[in-house]
């Protein structure tokens, strides 16, 4: 049973917090432009250019720029709202995941916007590396097609009879 001296504290107590915590909650502690953010259209499909802080030394920072493919975008706008981007480089597929609102993300620009049918692009992994092989075999099959057999003759050289006539 609550007694009345400790009702009145206890309630002191919960208005004096609540109002901390409601007080907190209505200021907006961000180095982020969350309304700009949140405008941001970028959807599976699009290939956008990703600009963002790397610290190189103690407090100075410089601008790397991503460019890729956006392959899913997860948690709409919310606070935890991320997507994913890949791009390949030297052969190698790359995959970086950026959340939305990031503070180390300092743009992010559209580069192309193309129209899919998917929510999520994840099997472009799988058609790309499938691609990959098939230019291997390519250029495999015609490196093999260019090297000279001994003792046979090129079939792009044809030896036509004036040539013969004068070894002889």
């Amino acid at each position: 049973m609550i007694q009345e001296g400790n009702a009145h504290f206890l309630l002191d107590f919960y208005l004096k917090y609540v109002n901390v915590y409601i007080t907190m909650a209505n200021k907006i502690i961000s180095p982020v432009n969350t309304e700009h953010r949140k405008k941001l259209d970028i959807r599976p499909g699009d290939t956008v250019r990703v600009w963002q802080k790397i610290e190189e030394d103690k407090g100075k920072f410089r601008l790397q720029a991503f460019e890729g493919l956006v392959l899913a975008r997860k948690h709409g706008r919310e606070a935890g709202a991320m997507f994913t981007v890949r791009k390949v480089i030297d052969g190698i597929g790359v995959e970086r995941i950026f959340p939305l609102y990031s503070p180390m993300i300092d743009e992010v620009e559209m580069v192309r916007r193309a129209k899919v049918r998917r929510a999520k692009l994840y099997f472009i992994r799988r058609k790309a590396a499938k691609e990959i092989r098939h230019q291997m075999r390519r250029t495999m099959n015609a490196k093999y097609e260019e090297e000279p057999v001994a003792g046979v003759a090129p079939a792009e050289t044809p030896v036509t009879e004036t040539e013969t006539t004068k070894k002889e």
